[in-house]
């Protein structure tokens, strides 16, 4: 998709109302946010950067010891705690803050990767639980600005899905069975929470 101008005059309105804004990118996997985030940054320019929620996927060998990692992505397989904490340091632009980031390579996040630097207007931060109550998240909504949920054709949201995990090594069969297994039971928790993001943006 490509920002619409209802979207564009939603991002202007945004910067013209403080020194720095954090806008929340949120859908089920698979939805787009990357996308999205990616060309808000884009429409703004160097003074927004991109924060994934993904940066604080537990560790693959965490996930392991403590017997989740078959259901990497639902919300009590991240450290929730330790994002609230970093969306508030956020809300402060006194000095460079370093996010991390999620390597799909590596199965893993990578601490520091992201310069969040103090001249920096609009942190646009994308994930699945943003507005999300429970398992820790519960403050992460009030920490925005602005949210936006977006809302693809389940369908092809799927078939991206699915293929994304086929880029990243999986057998076609298990893509499909871990799109349509875990990642599906999260995406039904993700839809539940659209009714709290300002707009929802139906995406192609």
């Amino acid at each position: 998709m490509t920002l619409t101008p209802d979207l564009v005059a939603r991002v202007d309105a945004l910067l013209a109302s403080g020194p720095r804004r954090i806008l929340g990118i949120v859908g089920a996997p698979g939805a787009g946010k990357s996308t999205v985030a990616a060309q808000v940054v884009a429409a703004v320019g160097p003074t927004a950067v991109v924060v994934p929620m993904d940066g604080f996927h537990l560790a693959q060998t965490e996930l392991e010891r403590i017997g989740r990692a078959d259901r990497k992505g639902a919300p009590d397989t991240f450290d929730a705690d330790g994002f609230v904490a970093l969306l508030t340091r956020l809300r402060s632009p006194a000095r460079t803050v370093y996010a991390p980031e999620y390597r799909r390579d590596l199965r893993n996040p990578v601490a520091g990767a992201i310069a969040v630097p103090s001249e920096v207007r609009l942190v646009v931060v994308e994930g699945n639980y943003l507005l999300l109550d429970q398992d820790g998240f519960g403050p992460v909504a009030g920490l925005l600005d602005e949210s936006w949920f977006l809302a693809p054709d389940d369908e092809l949201r799927l078939a991206r899905l699915v293929a994304r995990h086929e880029a990243f090594g999986k057998s076609s069969e298990a893509a499909r069975a871990w799109s349509h297994g875990p990642d599906e039971r999260n995406a039904r928790r993700v839809a539940a929470t659209a009714a709290r993001a300002d707009v929802v943006v139906p995406v192609a």
